[in-house]
């Protein structure tokens, strides 16, 4: 499986944006997939999921209210929509997926597999 993510841009704090991750080579339903992000100098960090074969989601508590993970089987992509975008939530974005079936504390880097490049999300404050 492939993953393309895009969306990515600069954007005022308080605003919004919309992250897309096209799957191909593969069924969507099959995968779990996640958003990460990394800030320069930092740690790449655990944003959102969503659960293979299910609508269920999970959220790092720091974007949690403020962020949604959604997936269009249709499509075959998973948005990532963030409103009240916050100056530290400036990172580059990646999108991964996994064959695994995750919990709320399946958090890591390393239950994925598959990673596509990142988009470049800035908030100005």
């Amino acid at each position: 499986v492939q993953l393309q993510a895009s969306g990515g841009g600069l954007v005022q704090a308080g605003g919004s944006l919309r992250l897309s991750c096209a799957v191909s080579g593969g069924t969507l339903g099959a995968y779990t997939v996640a958003w990460f992000r990394q800030a320069p100098g930092k740690e790449r960090e655990y944003v959102a999921a969503v659960r293979r074969w299910s609508s269920t989601s999970f959220y790092a508590d720091s974007v949690k209210g403020r962020f949604t993970i959604s997936k269009d089987s249709a499509k075959n992509t998973v948005a990532l929509l963030m409103n009240s975008l916050k100056p530290e939530d400036t990172a580059v974005y990646y999108c991964a997926a996994s064959s695994s079936v995750i919990t709320s504390s399946t958090t890591s880097p390393n239950a994925y597999y598959t990673w596509g490049q990142g988009t470049l999300v800035t908030v100005s404050s």
